[in-house]
């Protein structure tokens, strides 16, 4: 019989940094030089590297494959790409806490052409932005909760959080995270 989590719930929202957290995350990159029928290699990209220097717009989801992430969330940044662009985004971002090879696969699956799918494997990133909450209760584990934010140069000028911030939390809402509510906001600064 599994033990009871006498984690508490969370009550409130999460406390946001003011600017990115500072970590590495483990991607792996297309490289010829390496022999076999899987040309990629492990490579380290430092916050600083996505971040510094840009206008980022990034949405976290609790996972890879999943129902919502895959059919709404992932597919609304993908198809607004070009209008983010417009705006003078940089880069999307789709940040899950999932592995560098689940990402791909799932990237594949989705035929995203545009938005950057970044593995966030050991959640680093989530657990510090605050994000992280559990989802047990689908046998997910450790995830992050889903949300967009608007980066300029590692600042946060902007996050949408889903509401029902919990650890097991029944729903999975996708209301204000979504590509059109992003784009909404970007075009009001205009």
């Amino acid at each position: 019989m599994d033990e009871p989590n006498n984690e508490p719930q969370i009550t409130t929202e999460p406390k946001v940094p003011k600017q990115v957290p500072k970590v590495i995350f483990k991607t792996r990159v297309r490289d010829e030089s390496v022999a076999g029928n899987n040309p990629y290699r492990w490579q380290d990209v430092t916050t600083d590297e996505i971040f510094k220097g840009k206008k980022i717009v990034l949405f976290s989801l609790p996972g890879a494959f999943t129902p919502v992430c895959s059919s709404s969330h992932l597919p609304g940044y993908e198809e607004a790409y070009d209008e983010f662009k417009k705006l003078g985004i940089d880069e999307v971002i789709c940040l899950s806490v999932n592995d560098a090879y689940v990402m791909f696969q799932w990237g594949k699956h989705q035929n995203v052409k545009n938005v950057k799918l970044l593995p966030d494997g050991s959640g680093l990133f989530t657990e510090k932005m605050g994000m992280m909450v559990r989802k047990d209760n689908l046998g997910f584990g450790k995830r992050s909760w889903r949300y967009s934010m608007y980066v300029e140069d590692g600042e946060i000028k902007k996050i949408f959080i889903e509401p029902g911030f919990s650890h097991d939390c029944p729903d999975d809402p996708l209301e204000v995270s979504d590509a059109k509510t992003m784009l909404q906001y970007l075009k009001s600064l205009i």
